[in-house]
């Protein structure tokens, strides 16, 4: 599987949203990385689910959605997921998510867990065999143009060689947060596999997205 750029949608044009993932469509984005926040878990607001389905409506592009929820069961009963799609939560909910996986899994969909930077990568250890891809995040949660967290890159390092002591090579690593060109490379030798692309590799001050684009696909490409 190649790398994946997965470009956030909270970070483009939100006024002319559909041009928008139109030209990221053409240019061979992967997919459509969405933030939902509900002001509890994390202080934001952001999409909701009536943005999935219009998404779902106006692109064929997987969504891949990241919720920053405190009670994603009860979200994800109000649209559907379509094949393609993941459906990531996060680790730090401290509960069971069988049921979500299964849900999640049942509908053609991958189901990830995001682990925040003070959070160790061994709290997945009880959720093993119930995840595809885990997303690191490299920046506190809730705002475009977080802050890199300190020395949270060699984070990624660490994940891939606990996954892999484990026998888990085929779980997929995201990274999440301030991901610039330079820092996705280094991410890409370190194992990571998916790259959530926002104001620091996509969408840069002054940059336009016929450069960004193709720049972010050459530092991921292995």
């Amino acid at each position: 599987m190649k790398n994946i750029i997965s470009v956030s949608i909270m970070c483009s044009d939100l006024m002319n949203l559909g041009a928008d993932i139109d030209r990221l469509e053409k240019l061979g984005v992967d997919w459509l990385h969405v933030d939902m926040m509900d002001a509890h878990f994390v202080p934001n607001l952001t999409f909701g689910t009536d943005a999935v389905k219009a998404l779902h409506n106006w692109t064929k592009m997987p969504l891949d959605i990241h919720m920053m929820v405190t009670d994603p069961e009860l979200v994800l009963q109000r649209y559907e997921l379509r094949e393609g799609d993941s459906l990531t939560v996060h680790v730090e909910l401290d509960r069971d998510f069988s049921e979500l996986s299964k849900s999640v899994r049942s509908q053609g969909c991958r189901f990830g867990l995001a682990v925040n930077p003070d959070t160790p990568v061994e709290a997945l250890e009880r959720h093993i065999g119930l995840f595809d891809s885990v997303t690191l995040m490299l920046v506190y949660p809730g705002y475009a143009g977080a802050k890199l967290v300190d020395g949270i890159l060699d984070k990624v390092a660490v994940l891939r060689k606990w996954l892999d002591d484990k026998g888990l090579n085929e779980i997929l690593i995201s990274v999440d947060g301030s991901v610039s060109a330079e820092r996705a490379a280094l991410m890409a030798s370190m194992g990571a596999n998916i790259f959530v692309g926002g104001t620091a590799g996509i969408y840069r001050k002054g940059m336009d997205l016929n450069d960004t684009i193709p720049e972010f696909r050459k530092a991921i490409t292995i």
